[in-house]
């Protein structure tokens, strides 16, 4: 059974810069698409960024595109999402998700970890 736990989360300003952690157990990454996604109050949840089972090409939501990075440790089994130039309106729980070569769906997820950032 995969799991996966994120950490990293925090209270920042605008402008600062945050590194969310995901440790996937169960499993290797090459096995698994790893993605973040984001719920604010309120929202729903979004798709924020991925990283392909390959490690190739990566994929981002627009509004955070030239912001945040997203990239593996094969050797640590963790995916990381890089924060920079935060905004107040990124604040959310972070949670990131797994789903395997060929599923369509991510059915692996931690359990979230709160990002606030004030103005």
């Amino acid at each position: 059974q995969v799991q996966l736990v994120e950490s990293g989360g925090g209270l920042v300003q605008a402008g600062d810069s945050l590194r969310l952690s995901c440790i996937v157990s169960g499993g290797t990454l090459s096995s698994y698409t790893v993605a973040w996604f984001r719920q604010a109050p309120g929202k729903e949840r979004e798709f924020v960024a991925r990283i392909p089972w390959s490690g190739g090409s990566t994929y981002f939501l627009d509004s955070v595109k030239g912001r945040f990075t997203v990239s593996r440790d094969s050797a640590k089994n963790t995916v990381y999402l890089q924060m920079n130039s935060l905004k107040p309106e990124d604040t959310a729980v972070y949670y990131c998700a797994a789903r395997g070569r060929v599923a369509t769906s991510y059915n692996f997820w931690g359990q979230g970890t709160q990002v606030t950032v004030s103005s």
